[in-house]
């Protein structure tokens, strides 16, 4: 992780009256990191976000951006860009104007035709904020993230809603924010996204972290799986994994070791001459260590 930091929070409590929502979380975000916050519905990773961007009081703990408040607005607002879910423009301003009132909001410079080529929505500059397609209006949320390239960037599920090319295109255009410094925050419910992208990433779990790290380090948390169907005819594997058989007559064996393992096996399957039926063998993914959240 670089050695600069960008977000520093320590022991973030937020109470809603009787509602813990955040319990003492600490952790931080480096310079140029990709970091992913995700949680379950109700896990405290709106709330936490919401402090850190400057939207809301914690009760107690200290959290700096840039080595500021995030409330000391004129010192840290024009280096950041947020994307909420929705950002609630004016349905009777054009594309044109609503980018235009983003730059004067932000107090970044930028220009509103160099945006508009990169949210891809320079045919439609002119058109009502009212009379964009679901979309479209979702590339215009992003905008308020990328004017004037901020080094910090909060992304809130920046690709509901968005057909497979626009979501490549925000990527894309990701990608070049991060090739020009910039840091990156996530939250979505895609966690393809998150597992593809990510640095580092913070499961959030009842109001504090259920666990924190790589993708590496948090899939390896859980074992890999092999799965296979034999022949009926077949032989039956006696081999020193432990394998279970599913309902659609596959066998499925969970390792901690999956080269040795999956080796084992297909010498196995080579000394027997079985074809090993639909054989796919992977590491655990995220979405995995997600539904496991609930079991630990």
């Amino acid at each position: 992780m670089p050695t600069t930091s960008v977000i520093d929070v320590e022991r973030l409590n937020l109470k809603y009256g009787d509602f813990h929502a955040v319990k003492d979380l600490s952790f931080t975000v480096g310079q140029g990191e990709f970091y992913a916050l995700l949680g379950t519905n109700g896990a405290g990773k709106t709330s936490t976000l919401e402090v850190i961007e400057g939207h809301r009081t914690a009760t107690s703990g200290s959290v700096r951006v840039f080595g500021q408040r995030p409330g000391d607005r004129a010192s840290v607002r024009p280096r950041m860009g947020i994307m909420l879910q929705e950002s609630g423009f004016a349905p009777d301003l054009t594309v044109r104007e609503s980018i235009h009132l983003i730059g004067r909001l932000s107090e970044r410079q930028d220009t509103v035709d160099r945006v508009l080529g990169v949210v891809d929505l320079k045919p439609k500059a002119g058109t009502k904020v009212s009379q964009l397609s679901g979309g479209e209006k979702r590339r215009l949320d992003f905008a308020t993230a990328v004017f004037g390239t901020p080094e910090l960037v909060f992304l809130d599920e920046p690709t509901t809603g968005l057909d497979i090319q626009s979501r490549d295109a925000l990527w894309d255009s990701v990608d070049k924010l991060r090739e020009d410094g910039s840091t990156i925050v996530l939250t979505t419910h895609y966690l393809e996204e998150a597992q593809q992208r990510a640095d580092r990433i913070g499961l959030m779990h009842q109001g504090t972290f259920h666990k924190e790290g790589t993708v590496a380090e948090l899939t390896q948390t859980l074992p890999a799986v092999i799965s296979f169907g034999i022949p009926s005819s077949g032989p039956v594997p006696r081999l020193p994994l432990r394998g279970r058989p599913e309902s659609d007559g596959k066998i499925v064996i969970e390792t901690f070791s999956l080269q040795k393992d999956l080796h084992t096996l297909l010498g196995w399957a080579q000394d027997h001459a079985v074809e090993l039926r639909g054989l796919e063998a992977g590491p655990t993914r995220l979405d995995d260590v997600f539904r496991a959240i609930g079991n630990d």
